[in-house]
């Protein structure tokens, strides 16, 4: 079996709320409706030697 792919956080593009989405939800702010949200940025180190 596949381990559950952890649920990212989204914020809305229009109210500013922080969204939780695990794949197959629908794109879509709970709070607002507003169907445009973005990753947000990981704290993970981006070195590539």
């Amino acid at each position: 079996m596949d381990p559950q792919p952890e649920p990212v956080s989204y914020i809305c593009g229009d109210c500013g709320m922080e969204n939780t989405l695990k794949p197959g939800d629908v794109i879509q702010c709970r709070e607002c409706g507003y169907r445009i949200l973005y990753k947000k940025r990981t704290r993970r180190s981006n070195s590539s030697c």
